[in-house]
């Protein structure tokens, strides 16, 4: 791992307009000078956390912590409403690049745009087509529109050009985990390969994964940063949460049961 920063979020935090009333969102249009119709929903509140070059950092939290909208921050998808992200380096963001395709344009077609959306010289990608297409592994579907692709073929794709993009940092969300159990085997290995020459950010529920790939863990709950250090550390600590949260969970639902029973 070398001492040069390559991501670096500083007091991090992303609120989302809610609107309680079918025309509070044209109100706000109108009227927003003068008075708020909305309240802010935070989704990721005063996060900072840095890496470094050649680190493998992992990200776990529940479902709806905030995890998916910070790699998108730092993806640059979208901005955050306080704080700041700076990146150094050419990110290959495999969570996103599928959900740009064009669903009327060919395989081809979309890993033509997909190369150029992520910095690279079209006569390289083009060059590196047949290696993207035995990578992706869906036959003629290559040369089809994307609209006949299943979720699973489409992963495939963004997943097959972002490894053939010479990226310096990697970012893999949960999302990725589609397919068969040989495309997630050599979705793995070039994984763990990228780990010993570049920067990678991963969201995953797969502990023992991150555990024995991972540098460091941040975890992430209800939008901030809980802990952050060891893979065994941070880890242990996030199970025990769970099972502390699973063993109330159960107590609750013994507590309610002879209630719904007496109903009945």
């Amino acid at each position: 791992m070398s001492s040069e920063l390559v991501i670096n979020c500083a007091n991090v935090g992303k609120a989302y307009q809610l609107y309680l009333r079918r025309n509070d969102q044209l109100k706000q249009t109108l009227f927003g000078r003068w008075k708020q119709f909305y309240h802010n929903h935070w989704v990721l509140k005063d996060v900072s956390f840095k890496v470094h070059q050649g680190e493998t950092v992992g990200i776990i939290g529940r479902n709806g912590a905030g995890k998916t909208t910070l790699l998108q921050i730092i993806c640059g998808i979208t901005r955050p409403t306080l704080g700041n992200v700076k990146v150094a380096g050419r990110i290959a963001p495999i969570l996103a690049l599928g959900s740009g395709f064009d669903h009327e344009l060919t395989g081809r077609e979309n890993a033509l745009i997909g190369g150029a959306i992520l910095g690279v010289k079209r006569s390289v990608i083009e060059a590196r087509l047949n290696q993207v297409a035995a990578f992706a592994d869906i036959g003629e579907f290559f040369y089809q529109p994307l609209k006949m692709y299943s979720t699973g073929m489409a992963a495939r794709l963004a997943f097959a050009v972002c490894a053939h993009a010479d990226a310096d940092i990697l970012i893999v969300d949960e999302a990725l985990s589609v397919g068969d159990a040989d495309f997630q085997a050599k979705c793995d290995a070039f994984i763990h390969d990228f780990a010993r020459r570049g920067t990678i950010l991963v969201v995953s529920h797969d502990l023992e994964m991150l555990s024995t790939l991972c540098d460091r863990v941040i975890w992430i709950d209800d939008g901030a940063v809980r802990e952050l250090g060891r893979p065994e550390e941070v880890v242990a600590g996030y199970r025990h949460s769970i099972e502390g949260r699973a063993a109330e969970d159960r107590a609750a639902e013994e507590r309610t049961a002879p209630a719904r029973a007496a109903t009945l």
